[in-house]
């Protein structure tokens, strides 16, 4: 594995297991088909991962679909590919994007999707683009790679972006469509899966990281970003720094963890994040939190497909089910809108188990009339 000096990735690749080799400057890890999801699972929506090489190699134990499942979802575009106008508006874009105060990880997706896009069009001018290209490159790109709904909204939000800066070019941003958004339900833990979770987690650190995640309803950028001064332990709060949408916000923190996050703090001594790597003492990356939670839950014989976000969710759900008010959840979730936390309402249980199934009224009442009339049978039918 190579790429620019980045401590982030650095840290991600040695809690793989990966090695550094001085004389070949590059990172090694075994190669094996369970090493190569792991890759692709970690650096999701980190980097795009250019395996050509990987697949050319004679012999290789990866299996067929781990090795194309990869190319179908992956941006693996070089920029040295685009002519150098391409090239200088690429940069321009760039320019546009981080001009419009948009998050580095926005600018990062944007980037990769417009430099595929170009790279599709093949040095057609940009004044000669129009609607046609973009359905195209939807057509013959991006369905074939099977992307998700939200990564295909994102290839349209981008190229409208890239409309709005280069407007001689004739597409019409208004009739660009964003697909409509899937509704699914997020996967929600039990209680009982909860403490089973923590209770397998042995390591006191990762206990204390997936136990503040729960117990606050963080985002895991708001986790791994969370500094020790904004952790008020006598006043049972924890203050949020520029979540989702740059906005601040103070969540309540579990009187039962205190007693964790003391321990974790004197045992492992972090200096600035509650999360820090021991090596380097830079912050705990992405990737880490979602290995050790992989981890807990095959400990706690959890088969759910969970992630640090489905932690969020149970949290949620469990004040709704526990009758806190919507608009309390929302505040505490840090979203702008209403809607986004009424999804809970339909996975949350506690109005749902009173209701009574029709089924059991109709055995009630026919145990009723037993009891008066004795002509009910075991098998639940009347002897008229």
């Amino acid at each position: 594995m190579q790429f620019p000096f980045d401590r982030e990735l650095m840290e991600i690749v040695k809690k793989m297991g990966g090695f550094w080799s001085a004389s070949k400057k590059t990172w090694y890890i075994n190669n094996s088909e369970d090493n190569l999801k792991i890759i692709y699972s970690t650096f999701k929506d980190i980097v795009f991962i250019d395996d050509t090489a990987l697949k050319n190699q004679k012999n290789n134990p990866i299996s067929h679909y781990a090795a194309t499942n990869f190319k179908k979802k992956h941006l693996k575009v070089d920029p040295k590919e685009l002519s150098k106008i391409d090239i200088k508006n690429i940069h321009k874009y760039v320019k546009y994007l981080r001009g419009k105060a948009l998050s580095e990880n926005t600018v990062r997706i944007y980037y990769f999707h417009i430099l595929d896009f170009l790279k599709y069009l093949d040095g057609k001018p940009i004044k000669e683009v129009d609607n046609r290209d973009v359905e195209l490159f939807i057509e013959d790109v991006c369905i074939p790679r099977l992307y998700a709904i939200s990564t295909h909204r994102q290839v349209i939000v981008a190229i409208k972006h890239f409309k709005n800066l280069f407007f001689q070019c004739k597409i019409n941003a208004t009739e660009l469509i964003l697909p409509r958004k899937s509704r699914n339900l997020p996967t929600v833990l039990s209680k009982e899966e909860i403490i089973e979770l923590l209770r397998n987690t042995k390591n006191l650190k990762h206990r204390a990281i997936l136990a503040l995640i729960y117990a606050s309803g963080l985002r895991i950028g708001e986790l791994i970003n969370l500094e020790l001064k904004d952790i008020d332990i006598n006043r049972f709060q924890i203050f949020v720094r520029k979540g989702k949408g740059r906005k601040d916000r103070y969540v309540m923190m579990a009187k039962s963890l205190i007693p964790v996050i003391k321990n974790y703090i004197i045992t492992y001594k972090p200096q600035k994040y509650f999360a820090e790597s021991i090596d380097s003492g830079t912050k705990y990356s992405a990737g880490s939190v979602r290995n050790v939670l992989k981890k807990s839950c095959k400990a706690a014989g959890i088969t759910k497909k969970v992630t640090p976000h489905t932690l969020r969710h149970s949290y949620a759900t469990h004040l709704l089910e526990n009758g806190v008010d919507l608009r309390y959840i929302q505040e505490l979730l840090g979203h702008s809108k209403p809607e986004t936390t009424m999804i809970y309402t339909h996975v949350a249980t506690k109005d749902l188990l009173e209701i009574e199934s029709p089924l059991d009224k109709i055995v009630k009442e026919l145990k009723r009339f037993d009891n008066n009339n004795h002509k009910l049978t075991l098998s639940g039918k009347l002897n008229l």
